[in-house]
């Protein structure tokens, strides 16, 4: 019987052993559930941190220097129909929108330069190759427009001394220059042979010549840029990843009246800081544009099965107001409401920028043409959609419409009859439909997967330690009656058997024997 006790009491202690163990492993797997919950989240951000810094060699690098996308250019005419009877007879400008042309765009980075210091300096290289199957038109279709060349050079006199004016009339009379040209599409966007900009070529002096011998309103772009950019690669801080340092070795324009307003530090609208929120601004830089655009949160959106948000420019962005007076080095008057002057970057032509059919601007400057439709935000709102945790832009439309602020000019009596106007030139959407299927795949499962791990994990772990802790406990319990009648046997084995009495008979045997 005490044996067998025994052997009881050693399996209770094993038992017990076991218990304790799988109690431990239960509290082990609740707070690995518990830490997974709440830090599964910053491991991942830290890891995707270290795989988007730019490096050489890396995806993430050879997607920024060779992105396998093939972005389009949509570019619409505004074909003038009534040149003379403007001219002469002070009608208003009737406008035939023509278009979409078309161009197929590739993108490269070439030149790259590792700085050692977290950034990369590099050239951009865009090649166009025009699309007539998505075209309605050629490149080569004729169309009238301003003459800009010559708008700028007489809007620039127009406080010369009048001597001057009249000697460019003259020059003008001697070259037949005209306000208005007839250049085809391709001509009017890659260039064409200015009498004017000849004639400066030969008599300007050296260091006042400007950088090209054509005109075309994307001149020089079809090609390797001359542009030095420098971008921080995130390597030393990603709240700065994708954010342009220095551009042709400078920090910051020299064009407005302060830091802030010649600040460069914006992204190219590829790639933005990771971890993006709704409340973020978001800031573009384009040397056209000549500064910041600013991009706040629209709405959320899905692309490719991909969660993101649509970034806009705000609607005041080009407001004639307090916070933009930055923007007018000159003083009042500034550019009209809805807006953007951009002289002092295209070598003081008179260049307006504003958004498609005037869309957030002033609607009288609409309204001084015809044939420009009312603008719908869909159609003209700049937006840009971008994967907030890693900051990577699924779609874009960079949608710009370029003016000429023509100025009336009396002495030159080619433009005496144009009055002041901002006149509609032609709009572009530049931008990207959607990203690679290779790409997308890898937001796909760098976005969803996480979340999913996180909540398997952590719940998982979670549950299979509580379920251990019942478990142990509900052993534990056991054992412990187990341990209980273990404690009331030893007591009913150790206890002697009672003693008994000695009767008569045997007392009386006793005697008779002594």
């Amino acid at each position: 019987m005490a044996i067998r006790q025994i052997g009881r009491m050693v399996d209770y202690i094993k038992s017990n052993r076991k218990i304790r163990f799988v109690l431990a492993s239960a509290v082990v797997l609740l707070l690995c559930g518990i830490v997974c919950a709440i830090f599964l989240g910053t491991w991942v951000r830290m890891f995707i941190d270290h795989e988007l810094v730019l490096r050489q060699g890396s995806m993430t690098f050879e997607w920024w220097a060779r992105p396998p996308v093939r972005p389009f250019v949509k570019v619409y005419v505004y074909n003038v129909t009534n040149a003379d009877e403007f001219l002469n007879n002070g009608s208003k400008p009737i406008l035939d929108e023509l278009g979409p042309y078309v161009y197929s765009e590739e993108w490269e980075k070439v030149n790259i330069t590792d700085n050692q210091n977290g950034t990369l300096s590099f050239h951009y290289k865009r090649t166009y190759t025009f699309v007539p199957e998505m075209s309605k038109g050629f490149d080569d279709d004729a169309v009238v427009v301003p003459n800009i060349p010559m708008l700028s050079a007489t809007s620039q006199s127009k406080h010369a001394a009048r001597f001057l004016r009249l000697a460019m009339a003259s020059i003008m009379d001697i070259l037949k220059i005209k306000p208005f040209v007839e250049v085809s599409v391709g001509q009017l966007l890659w260039g064409y042979e200015d009498p004017l900009l000849k004639l400066a070529k030969d008599v300007v002096p050296k260091e006042q010549k400007l950088p090209y011998e054509e005109f075309g309103l994307f001149y020089g772009k079809n090609g390797t840029s001359p542009d030095v950019v420098t971008m921080f690669t995130g390597a030393n801080d990603m709240m700065q990843y994708g954010i342009i340092e220095r551009y042709n070795l400078r920090d910051k324009l020299q064009h407005w009246t302060t830091d802030q307003c010649n600040s460069i530090a914006g992204s190219d609208g590829s790639i933005f800081p990771p971890h993006i929120s709704k409340n973020d601004t978001l800031a573009v830089y384009d040397k056209d544009l000549c500064r910041l655009l600013p991009l706040k949160f629209l709405k959320e959106v899905t692309s490719a099965g991909i969660q993101g948000y649509r970034f806009t420019p705000p609607e005041d962005v080009f407001a004639n107001d307090e916070h933009n007076r930055c923007f007018c080095p000159a003083g009042p008057p500034c550019a009209p409401n809805g807006l953007f002057n951009v002289s002092l970057c295209q070598y003081d032509s008179p260049i307006m920028l504003s958004f498609p059919h005037f869309y957030l601007a002033d609607p009288s400057l609409r309204e001084k043409v015809e044939g420009i439709s009312e603008p719908v935000p869909e159609d003209h709102r700049l937006f840009i959609d971008v994967q907030p945790e890693m900051g990577i832009a699924m779609r874009a439309r960079a949608r710009i419409q370029i003016n000429l602020a023509v100025s009336q000019v009396i002495d030159i009596k080619q433009v005496a009859n144009f009055p002041d106007i901002v006149f509609p030139i032609l709009w572009f959407e530049e931008g990207i439909d959607e990203l690679p299927e290779q790409v997308t795949s890898l937001l796909r499962l760098a976005t969803k997967v996480p979340p999913i791990a996180r909540t398997t994990l952590g719940w998982g772990l979670s549950a299979l330690g509580i379920l251990l802790i019942l478990l142990a406990v509900t052993c534990l319990i056991r054992s412990s009656h187990r341990q209980s009648t273990l404690r009331l046997e030893g007591h009913v084995v150790a206890k002697p058997p009672p003693t008994k009495a000695p009767s008569k008979e045997n007392g009386y045997e006793l005697n008779s024997r002594r």
